[in-house]
């Protein structure tokens, strides 16, 4: 009985010690990033404010001592953990890949090289569509108001997370073709369920819209649109995958025939 547990005890050990290293190296990736980007924190910085500069605001202020610090510090860790995510994806799929017949591999690794290409895609048109438009649209409030004249004066770190907003939001929402396919894969859902339920899912896409874009309509609008847009670009991707598997299915029955 002793014999049984010690057997069971060592793969758990190896496996907690590859796990150990696997997040050793993604926390030391993302350290490096962080240090590479910390030093390259202001052009960054300077990038992500050109949409607001487009938009006729020159001005951003800081109304605490250590807020434009810790702007920096932000911006630091937000593009260093995009920068290494390749590297702690990598880990994560070394970790998990040894466990993964030869099959399950092949219909994962797609699935895994496509997220971060959407999700810089998100991201790209919250930066050069959806930022800029909601940026105008909320600066046209300035001027004279009841005599009073009134002026945006947004603060760095306001202005930070208005656009990390953005950008995530648009970023993780362009993931779910990935999801989709992914409950297809699982046999969680078909491809029939999902185009029966195009209609729940329009209102969803708009649900989503809702809670990640900034409220105003324009901001949803640009998001729900393409979301609508990529879950028909979903229902077209598993009709592929399903005409594939379709046509393996009998090489491999005439394989286990043999």
């Amino acid at each position: 009985m002793s014999d049984e547990i010690d057997d069971s005890r060592a793969p758990l050990l190896d496996h907690l010690i590859e796990l150990r290293r696997r997040l050793l190296f993604s926390v030391a990736a993302l350290a490096l990033m962080f240090i590479a980007c910390f030093y390259f924190a202001e052009p960054i910085f300077g990038f992500l404010v050109r949409p607001l500069l487009r938009a006729g605001q020159n001005r951003l202020i800081y109304t605490q001592l250590f807020e434009a610090f810790f702007v920096q510090l932000k911006v630091a860790f937000f593009s260093g953990a995009m920068l290494a995510f390749p590297v702690i994806a990598n880990q994560l799929w070394q970790f998990v890949a040894p466990g993964l017949y030869r099959k399950e591999k092949r219909a994962l690794l797609p699935f895994l090289c496509a997220t971060p290409v959407l999700f810089i895609a998100g991201a790209a048109l919250a930066y050069y569509v959806a930022v800029p438009a909601a940026l105008h649209f909320l600066l046209s409030y300035q001027g004279d108001v009841g005599g009073v004249h009134q002026e945006a004066l947004p603060s760095v770190d306001n202005y930070l997370s208005f656009v990390m907003q953005f950008l995530f939001a648009f970023g993780i929402a362009f993931l779910m073709p990935v999801l989709l396919m992914l409950l297809e894969r699982a046999g969680i859902v078909t491809r029939k369920q999902l185009a029966g339920a195009r209609r729940y899912a329009i209102v969803g896409c708009f649900a989503i819209a809702l809670v990640l874009a900034p409220p105003d309509a324009g901001s949803m609008i640009l998001l729900a649109v393409p979301l609508i847009l990529l879950y028909e670009l979903a229902l077209i991707a598993i009709w592929f995958t399903e005409r594939r598997r379709a046509r393996e299915q009998p090489a491999d029955t005439k394989i286990a025939q043999l």
